[in-house]
């Protein structure tokens, strides 16, 4: 049962570090926001993207809370997929164009370092909620932005 709970352990780790990204000594986030937006670029069918950022969103809502109680603090750093689930919000539906992917890497990363109503309610809660809710709303907030760029360049053209 030990041998078991060890491998739980393992898994739960080795997904909300993002296979280590997390355990990065300096800036994990932004490291994991990278690797997210290299799988972002390197992924051709959107079908899959879509997929894969519910599937990440739904997973770090799993692991984050157990990652914490093994970690034994309330938001670890090296618990990054919740900067994967975030950033995966910010490039959803955007053209694979490099000017919308780097405005969607650096407007992530400040919403998620300024936590704008609602991310600095959320991240106050405990567990899952707390760790992954204010990326998602960074996520989003930075996705709204780029489609509404989006809209008025279209507007303009």
């Amino acid at each position: 049962m030990e041998k078991q709970n060890n491998y739980s352990k393992l898994i739960t780790l080795g997904l909300s570090t993002a296979l280590g990204i997390g355990y990065f000594p300096y800036a994990p986030g932004t490291f994991a926001s990278l690797f997210a937006v290299g799988v972002f670029v390197i992924l051709k069918n959107n079908s899959v993207f879509v997929i894969l950022t519910l599937a990440t969103i739904v997973a770090s809502f799993l692991v984050s809370g157990k990652s914490a109680k093994i970690l034994k603090t309330e938001d670890p750093k090296q618990v990054v997929i919740d900067e994967f689930a975030g950033q995966f919000l910010a490039l959803l539906f955007i053209p694979k164009e490099a000017a919308y992917i780097f405005l969607g890497f650096i407007l992530f990363r400040i919403f998620d370092i300024i936590k704008p109503f609602p991310a600095d309610y959320l991240e106050k809660k405990k567990g899952s909620l707390g760790i992954v809710g204010d990326d998602l709303v960074a996520g989003i907030y930075a996705n709204i932005l780029i489609q509404l760029a989006r809209l008025i360049i279209k507007l303009t053209a």
